[in-house]
């Protein structure tokens, strides 16, 4: 005899309260309504144009890159397209803030390049660190790369920490202090104002080849220009030449210049990008990996600097510094962080930007437009659209009602369940990952209507089939169930699958269709398990349907019956 399913009611109130608890969060964000895609609502459009002659190769390779940016995780519903043989476009849904538009035209060229011990213009004495335990982090250095005083518990010496075979950080030298070489005498008449302007031959390159050794005693060349350089106003649109084999002059963001050696990790030797909040830090920070070759750099190189502050490295990014640590122990892992007072979506742009890696082109930002479209269908197309997904959704109701009477219902309630489950979903996932819904998206939620109703028929049928038998009702419905459940999830896992290899495979607003496919049918699966089988169970406890009630659907004229069966056979 099949087992009757023990308790109904309390896996119904289960469910009702874990779908509380998702509304609950949905009011916690504070959104109630869906994000809609370009199509729908219109959105940003930003027009790239690159610098000078570019292959058709490399400016498809951009696109891609700045398409994985914008849309990596598939549900965001960005465009991008080239245009000519020099142009992208990327149209963007809704409205979009800065960080979004540096995600986009970020050339995302990461190095890691020793800094020159010259005097600096405004020198300071550094403070030394308080012990720091937990993952690898770097503090900020948001005014020059040599430490300056401590002014909060939170401004400590820039560093770079690393975890050794205990998980712990050690601390950095208490004693250390700046100090650095002789500046020599600029060049005088004509002297160049970038590194890229020196015309380094073949011995004096020798003269960096060795970083560490460079960075105590740079090339008079190199100091020449660094001492003739002067850093632009911070507006400015002009672009620094960076060279990874040449020493470079560049500044930071506050006017800070710096005097740096080659490049002696590239950014091609990051594995991997995120953003995060350090243990015990209040400041986002960036977690970088490397790959093995940046991690043997990176380790040579915290051996021989660890510990002393006038010994310091820069992040240059896109030819600009971003921060300027020292490493506070040896980094053997090559696990570390970016830190450089970071706003939450500063640091996930940075992460996103180097996580896909940096453009093969350049882009010329005078040339840069950006300008908000409208929506691509009109207001009456989707209106159409919403008109005919419902009604093909009442008229599935209205057979149900006919066809099942008392058990449609059970069809009804669960559609209604599946629906107030899917829109608590898509608002949770507009604000976590981004999902927009465009017209593709809702044709993959209208589409896993017909799934749904085809899991609840193949049960209706299945206790049908069980009554005609001989089996009482109660003892039907525990006995269709088991059938009914490996069939529905046979189905509901090739549609999953489906889904799945669209969405890997496919490009554009057709991942969102098999997003929201996918989503759909594992919300009819949780629905069938949690809602439609404990519903009808508790419903067979009732004399209305186990009595075969004329209303019921489960009479013994609608199943083809003499007469019920008193008891059953099972």
């Amino acid at each position: 005899m099949a087992r009757t399913s023990a308790r109904p009611g309390r896996t119904v109130a289960v469910f009702f309260i874990v779908l509380a608890i998702a509304y609950g969060l949905v009011a916690l964000i504070g959104t109630w309504k869906p994000a809609l895609g370009l199509d729908l609502r219109g959105g940003t459009q930003i027009q790239l144009t690159a610098k000078g002659s570019v292959s058709s190769s490399n400016l498809n390779e951009a696109a891609s890159i700045i398409d994985s940016r914008v849309n990596g995780s598939g549900v965001a519903e960005a465009e991008v397209t080239t245009q000519g043989n020099n142009m992208i476009v990327v149209q963007i849904p809704g409205n979009t803030n800065n960080s979004l538009v540096q995600t986009v035209t970020r050339q995302a060229q990461l190095r890691f390049r020793l800094v020159a011990q010259v005097p600096q213009t405004a020198p300071s004495t550094p403070l030394p660190t308080a012990p720091a335990t937990g993952s690898p982090q770097s503090s900020p250095s948001p005014k020059s790369h040599q430490p300056k005083p401590k002014q909060s518990g939170n401004n400590r010496p820039p560093a770079l920490l690393g975890k050794n075979k205990a998980g712990q950080a050690p601390t950095a030298s208490p004693t250390a202090s700046p100090t650095g070489s002789p500046t020599p005498s600029p060049t005088q008449g004509n002297a160049p104002t970038s590194t890229s302007q020196v015309k380094y031959t073949p011995e004096n390159k020798k003269a960096f080849q060795d970083g560490l050794t460079w960075m105590t005693n740079p090339d008079p060349q190199s100091v020449a220009v660094y001492n003739a350089y002067t850093c632009p106003p911070a507006n400015s649109t002009k672009q620094v030449v960076d060279d990874p084999d040449l020493p470079l002059v560049t500044c930071d963001a506050q006017g800070n210049k710096y005097l740096l050696s080659p490049a002696q990790i590239e950014g091609t030797d990051i594995t991997s990008a995120s953003a995060g909040i350090p243990q015990n830090q209040v400041q986002w920070a960036v977690n970088l990996q490397l790959n093995n070759h940046g991690a043997d750099i990176q380790r040579q190189l915290s051996q021989a600097m660890a510990g002393d502050q006038t010994k310091t490295f820069a992040i240059v990014l896109d030819g600009q510094v971003i921060s300027a640590p020292y490493f506070q122990s040896v980094i053997s892992n090559g696990t570390s962080q970016i830190t450089g007072n970071f706003t939450e979506s500063e640091a996930k742009s940075l992460a996103t930007s180097l996580k896909y890696g940096a453009l093969p082109i350049t882009f010329d930002k005078e040339k840069t437009t950006i300008q908000t479209i409208g929506p691509s269908l009109a207001g009456d197309q989707l209106s159409a659209g919403i008109t005919a997904g419902i009604a093909g959704l009442v008229l599935v109701m209205i057979y149900c009602l006919l066809y099942y009477r008392g058990l449609g219902l059970v069809v009804i309630s669960s559609l209604i369940v599946a629906g107030f489950t899917t829109y608590a979903l898509v608002l949770l996932l507009a604000k976590s990952a981004g999902f927009t819904l465009t017209l593709p998206g809702i044709a993959g939620l209208i589409v896993a209507v017909g799934i749904t109703a085809d899991s609840f028929i193949v049960f209706f049928e299945r206790i049908r089939d069980e009554m005609r038998s001989g089996k009482s009702m109660r003892v039907a419905v525990e006995a269709g169930w088991i059938r009914a459940r490996a069939t529905c999830l046979a189905a509901d896992s090739v549609s999953i699958l489906a889904a799945v290899v669209l969405y890997i495979f496919a490009a554009g607003v057709v991942k969102g269709f098999a997003f929201a496919l996918g989503l759909s049918t594992v919300i009819d699966l949780a629905v069938f398990f949690w809602f439609t089988h404990p519903m009808v169970s508790w419903l067979a406890r009732f004399t209305f349907f186990n009595k075969g009630h004329k209303l019921s659907g489960l009479d013994a004229e609608n199943l083809g019956l003499d007469r019920l069966p008193a008891g059953g056979r099972a």
